[in-house]
């Protein structure tokens, strides 16, 4: 069974590009980039005194839709350990690469018993995937 999928993208955009034109994609559907002063990992690891290699450009993008979260979250925290979005994007060979981690409805059933709340994941990863489309 097949409890995840890996969503994989490329484009030509340069990674900041892409940054801002999945925010304003995720603003038009309700959705927020919740660690907007905190995604860019190379900044992240610096303030806490790691250094990276130059060039090193990873931004781990959190996808927030705060009025629906909220309402979930609160009916039972349980599901917080599957609500976070993380939309990894970096660049190789002078492209900007996309990943972002989708949970199978089986795997979330399974973790937190609840197939209304899997069906509304999945409808937020869909979503998300799409932001991601746009943004391309």
């Amino acid at each position: 069974m097949q409890w995840a999928e890996l969503y994989q993208k490329e484009t030509e955009k340069p990674l900041g590009q892409f940054v801002t034109d999945l925010k304003s994609a995720g603003k038009e559907r309700g959705f927020i980039i919740h660690n907007e002063n905190s995604m860019e990992m190379a900044h992240t690891f610096g303030t806490h005194g790691v250094e990276v290699t130059q060039g090193f450009d990873l931004h781990m993008i959190q996808i927030c839709k705060p009025e629906k979260a909220a309402v979930s979250l609160q009916t039972n925290p349980e599901r917080a350990v599957l609500m976070p979005k993380f939309v990894m994007a970096f660049t190789r060979d002078g492209k900007t690469q996309v990943r972002f981690l989708v949970y199978k409805q089986p795997m979330i059933e399974a973790l937190v018993g609840e197939s209304a709340f899997a069906d509304s994941l999945i409808e937020s990863y869909t979503a998300t995937k799409t932001m991601i489309d746009v943004a391309l």
